[in-house]
């Protein structure tokens, strides 16, 4: 079974850092993103790490958000920098895709509990 569990969300200045961490058991650790939800807002994806390495930013995040991964430590990562109060939203990690685009919810089978992050200006 399938369990992902994020932690590293806390609220920052606007300019700050947070690196945000998700657990991961019963999974190989291919495919794996973050998506973000603000109030009243639909869930958006933030970034993707595909099974070969390679990385996909949404554009609004894009030279900001670093998405990584540690295997022996079954760790998916989430580097964010020069946060931004629109950056504000519950961050939370997925997995199990099942193909589709990368950007949508449905895409993705598995997903964690999330991590509140808050940005003041």
């Amino acid at each position: 079974q399938v369990h992902l569990v994020e932690s590293g969300g806390g609220s920052v200045q606007a300019g700050g850092s947070l690196r945000l961490s998700c657990v991961v058991s019963g999974y190989s650790m291919d495919t794996m993103a973050w998506f973000r939800q603000a109030p009243g807002k639909e869930r958006e994806g933030v970034a993707v790490l595909l099974s070969g390495s390679r990385r996909i930013y949404a554009h609004s995040v894009t030279g900001r958000f670093d998405i990584s991964k540690d295997i022996a430590k079954k760790i998916l990562y989430l580097q964010m920098n020069s946060l931004k109060p629109e950056d504000t939203a519950m961050y939370y990690c997925a997995a199990g895709w099942r193909g589709g685009t990368w950007t949508s919810p449905t895409a993705y089978g598995n997903w964690g509990q999330g991590t509140q992050v808050t940005v003041s200006s």
